[in-house]
């Protein structure tokens, strides 16, 4: 653990994060985490927590790390798909080479539908594509 302490810390949430002022400066040496804000990436917002008034400096912090984490959250979302990609091909292996009858009819229904699902999306989000290119 390095002997120095980030100024913030953000606490993640699903949609942003809880951000807290980290202190060590105190008579006991103690970590003191004061929240000073709640940020959400969603819609952007950026609140003070109780009677606090963020500074200058907090707001471009918590900021920063707002872009910074909505960048994270669309690289992880791109991996995903890859891995769902992934996914199915490793399923369609498992179906050809390994699976049981009783466990292909437990899953044949599901996965039939998910992928009728997906295929009728991306058909559809590729046929608009291709639209707006020709108009």
């Amino acid at each position: 653990m390095s002997a120095e302490l980030p100024e913030f810390y953000f606490r993640v949430r699903e949609n942003g994060a809880t951000v807290f002022r980290v202190d060590t400066e105190n008579r006991q040496r103690r970590i003191e985490m004061n929240e000073i804000a709640m940020a959400n990436i969603r819609n952007g917002q950026i609140k003070p927590h109780g009677d606090h008034e963020l500074s200058a400096e907090e707001l471009e912090v918590i900021q920063d790390w707002m872009e910074e984490r909505v960048a994270v959250m669309a690289t992880r979302d791109i991996d995903d798909i890859y891995r769902a990609i992934d996914y199915l091909n490793l399923t369609t292996h498992w179906a050809q080479t390994r699976a049981e009858e009783d466990q292909l009819d437990e899953v044949t229904d599901a996965l039939l539908l998910a992928m009728h699902d997906l295929r009728s999306v991306l058909v559809r989000k590729k046929a608009d594509r291709l639209m707006k290119g020709r108009g």
